[in-house]
């Protein structure tokens, strides 16, 4: 029998058959009636999922499409601007900065580790002519959250914007953007949001837009006023990823019938689940302030985490992830965000016990790990009335 194949990764994420089937259908004219009243839906759901009464732009991109756009449209050449490097993509955030001519004061966080909110405020201090302090809110290199609450208060009194890359962090966790004073929201289409790759959505606050009005540094097809005034008519400026838009109406509607709240609940009991498995058979956890989204594993003295994520695929069929850069060879990934479910866990953590068996360590009998995540699942799992309500 062919191996099965299990698809564990912090993007792209599976898709489920119920999305896969609505971009099946045959391909509507962007500038169609049909096609401007499903956006019109897209577009109201992404603002209930944002928590915003602001426009939620959505480009045919991906999700660093995004962040060139959250630096290019707020911007000067020469600004200063903030970012937080804990990771790969705080990294990011320096790179495009530093392409576009600003001045960036960077932030370097251990890996592991999420950022101190009181470091930022001594940054702002320092430098008071910073315009932006750009931070992710799941840094999936390493599976930390770093805390976008307390940052975005502590710009909500400046003249800098908290901008937050939330690419695998939306739709997993709570992120409301108006209540928490967000002032730039991103995230990609292939990860909670359980579709391909190849969509990127943004949305500013008001206090952004202003800053807006004196950008002066160039763009073109991330220009977010012209793509504002043309998606206000429920259309788009340049050609959108049609099948991808249809598909994101239907994964709105799912998550509406399914709740936030649950949502959340959801990835919050696999990330436990997982946690706990893993701590069982005596590995250590990785980040200090873990993400819901998924969990990051230090691999056992000995083993090259690189090795088992090649032993897990090969042997059997469970796609994850290693570390990056300083952390590659020492950790792997195991992602929860999205079309998960419990034994989708189960699965993975039975496959790693047994590819760790097979480069050599077994602290504890085979299926200690899986016992502790069902425990904990059990534990979590909704009571029937809840999910009758």
């Amino acid at each position: 029998m062919p191996l099965k194949h299990y698809l564990l990764t912090p993007g792209p994420t599976p898709v489920p058959e119920r999305i896969a089937l609505a971009m099946a259908q045959p391909i509507p004219h962007h500038r169609a009636p049909a096609f401007e009243a499903l956006f019109a839906e897209v577009r109201e759901g992404l603002k209930w999922l944002y928590g915003t009464k602001e426009d939620v732009l959505t480009f045919a991109s991906s999700g660093t499409g995004a962040m060139e756009g959250a630096i290019v449209n707020f911007q000067r050449a020469g600004d200063e601007i903030l970012t937080v490097n804990g990771g790969k993509f705080g990294e990011r955030w320096g790179k495009i900065g530093k392409a576009y001519g600003l001045k960036v004061h960077e932030l370097k966080v251990e890996w592991g580790k999420a950022v101190e909110p009181a470091a930022i405020e001594q940054a702002l201090k320092e430098h008071p002519g910073i315009r932006g302090v750009y931070l992710q809110a799941s840094e999936s290199s390493t599976g930390v959250a770093h805390p976008v609450r307390e940052v975005a208060a502590l710009t909500r009194g400046s003249q800098a914007i908290c901008v937050v890359d939330a690419v695998s962090a939306l739709g997993a966790m709570p992120l409301p953007m108006d209540e928490w004073g967000i002032d730039v929201l991103i995230t990609g289409s292939q990860k909670a949001l359980m579709l391909p790759p190849g969509l990127a959505f943004a949305a500013a606050s008001e206090k952004a837009w202003k800053l807006s009005a004196e950008a002066t540094l160039p763009r073109f097809y991330f220009d977010w006023r012209r793509e504002r005034e043309m998606q206000r008519k429920n259309q788009t400026a340049w050609t959108p990823a049609i099948s991808l838009v249809v598909g994101l109406a239907e994964v709105i509607r799912w998550l509406r019938e399914e709740g936030l709240d649950r949502v959340y609940a959801r990835h919050e009991r696999l990330a436990k689940a997982s946690r706990a498995a893993m701590e069982a058979i005596g590995c250590r956890l990785y980040a200090e302030r873990p993400v819901v989204s998924l969990t990051t594993v230090w691999s056992p003295e000995g083993v090259d985490s690189d090795k088992l994520v090649k032993t897990l695929k090969t042997k059997y069929g469970v796609t994850l992830v290693g570390g990056q850069d300083a952390a590659k060879g020492k950790i792997f990934r195991i992602a929860h965000l999205g079309y998960f479910d419990d034994l989708d866990i189960v699965i993975a953590v039975a496959a790693i016990e047994r590819a760790l068996a097979d480069h050599g360590y077994r602290a504890q009998p085979l299926g200690t790990g899986v016992g502790a995540a069902m425990r904990v699942m059990q534990e979590l799992a909704e009571k029937p009335a809840e999910k009758a309500a």
